[in-house]
């Protein structure tokens, strides 16, 4: 699918194909390359790297122009991803973007985004990968902005690559677009969501649950974290990893079970 001289780009998200923040996306990434979107047919938000495994997966081609083709997935984003690699492309990607996501996925939020573990998908097949997140959770919120963020993100991506099995987690303060002050480079924050389930009771008196809650940050004033460099206007940009193992703990733990 890919022609020869062009960056083939595939795009997904958790929003749904029909996002505002995935028609930015697109918008921002068709000049580097032909653009192939396999995307959720609606909202999958909150669904980390969950995968569609006791239902069918229904896939549809729904648009098809001479540098975009968008085909939407009755799953899960990693779903996306997985479809896209065997059955659509017919060669790895050059690069993966996912998102613009509609809400933050800063900290420890990128454990739980369906955004983020499309981008972590693609680092595990050592695919270059992007997740893009913009902090405005307003109906009308404002992705034409961050357009020239995603391009230079993009842009030095494409020209100077990632180490095997990174990727990278992008995060755009909610501010007026001349109040920004540039982008970050961090660590993610340390902190926890506090779930609270509120209990309501339905017309026919039946009780259910709503989940809400807060982010307790733990370092509130550490300047070099991505909750920071958000709160003060900042794009925040952190590099992640899908290892997971503790190497300190390894070498602890081995010396206190050698045999």
């Amino acid at each position: 699918m890919k022609k020869e001289d062009k960056p083939l780009i595939l795009v997904t998200n958790d929003d749904g194909v029909h996002a505002s923040g995935m028609a930015a996306l697109i918008d921002a990434v068709k000049e580097f390359g032909d653009v192939v979107v396999v995307a959720p047919h609606q909202s999958q938000s909150g669904m980390s790297h969950a995968l569609t495994l006791k239902t069918p997966l229904r896939l549809k081609k729904i648009m098809n122009t001479s540098d975009v083709t968008v085909y939407e997935l009755t799953g899960t984003p990693v779903d996306c991803v997985k479809m896209a690699f065997d059955n659509i492309l017919g060669c790895k990607p050059t690069i993966l973007v996912s998102g613009i996501n509609h809400g933050s996925n800063s900290s420890l939020s990128s454990i739980y985004s369906g955004t983020v573990a499309a981008a972590r998908e693609g680092a595990i097949n050592s695919i270059k990968s992007i997740a893009f997140s913009n902090l405005d959770y307003s109906d009308d919120a404002n992705f034409d902005f961050i357009k020239p963020i995603v391009k230079k993100v993009v842009a030095d991506v494409l020209k100077n690559g990632l180490s095997d099995g990174t990727f990278l987690n992008v995060n755009v303060p909610y501010t007026d677009p001349e109040n920004l002050k540039g982008i970050k480079i961090c660590r993610q924050a340390r902190g926890v969501w506090v779930e609270e389930f509120e209990k309501r009771v339905d017309p026919v008196g039946s009780s259910y649950y709503w989940l809400t809650g807060y982010f307790d940050n733990f370092e509130p004033d550490a300047e070099d974290t991505d909750e920071w460099a958000l709160k003060n206007n900042y794009v925040s940009i952190v590099p992640l990893s899908f290892e997971n193992c503790n190497f300190k703990e390894v070498d602890d733990l081995s010396a206190r079970y050698k045999i």
